[in-house]
């Protein structure tokens, strides 16, 4: 029987080997800046970048704010429009011989090249950047999802049917249950490329977001706001990707258990 520091270690594991490979290659970065005198405006230290992040707070929290607005709103409009999409395409093979083929037309332009002719469109405002975010969140999650509704075992689709269920009773009680793991690797999937897209969006045309943090940043040489951007665009991705696995535990833990170590 394990020990409770036992029981401790490896539940905390997962968090600290990660913090701590985190801190020794901060520690290595800081001190090669330091070692080798590298200029601030080509490689700024870590402690460089937490200065310039702290003596803006406010610009930066108000940047922050305005791309995490265009990350949630491009991931609820994958996820409403992405599963009808997907439950079409499991229903029908009619409909997946049409959608398919639309589906990887959208991925195939590259999202740099549409953004701008969206702003033409739209205008400069949030709806491009919005829209940009979709676009590139939307194709796994309607993938994952279809391949998990096709994937449901046939002999429960079987058994639904002996039983006389209807197609909302076969949708909602049998293949969506069984296609949760597959819903939630395409959700982790979808929200890590949300922080992609909008991005994506702020670079083309914007007037706030960390995107556009970036961007005026590096055009007047002050890298370390433009590290410490490209950083809080790292943390908020890690932590909308833990808030999927959270959600996913609490709530379809059954899901997570079966699917073995």
């Amino acid at each position: 029987m394990r020990s409770p520091a036992r029981r401790t270690w490896v539940a905390a594991r997962p968090v600290v080997l990660p913090a701590l490979m985190l801190a020794v290659l901060l520690a290595l970065w800081e001190a090669c800046v330091r070692l080798f005198a590298i200029p601030e405006f080509l490689l700024p230290a870590p402690t460089a970048i937490l200065d310039a992040v702290v003596q803006q707070a406010p610009t930066v929290l108000l940047h922050t704010r305005a791309t995490v607005f265009t990350i949630m709103a491009g991931f609820a409009a994958s996820i409403l429009i992405g599963f009808p999409l997907a439950i079409a395409i499991a229903s029908s093979p009619l409909l997946a011989n049409a959608l398919y083929p639309l589906l990887v037309l959208t991925q195939s332009v590259p999202k740099i090249a549409i953004a701008p002719l969206l702003v033409v469109l739209f205008g400069a405002n949030e709806t491009p950047r919005v829209i940009v975010t979709f676009l590139v969140a939307f194709f796994p999650l309607v993938i994952s999802t279809a391949a998990g509704l096709l994937a449901t075992p046939p002999e429960l689709v079987e058994l639904g049917r002996a039983l006389k269920a209807s197609w909302p009773q076969e949708l909602f009680r049998i293949r969506l249950p069984s296609a949760t793991p597959f819903v939630f690797s395409g959700l982790k999937m979808a929200i890590t490329f949300s922080v992609i897209g909008a991005v994506v969006g702020e670079f083309v045309a914007a007037d706030r977001g960390l995107g556009f943090l970036i961007t005026s940043s590096t055009a007047f040489f002050r890298t370390p706001l433009a590290f410490g951007a490209v950083m809080l665009l790292s943390i908020i991705g890690i932590v909308l990707f833990q808030l999927v696995v959270i959600i996913e535990r609490v709530f379809f833990s059954w899901s997570v258990d079966n699917r073995g170590p």
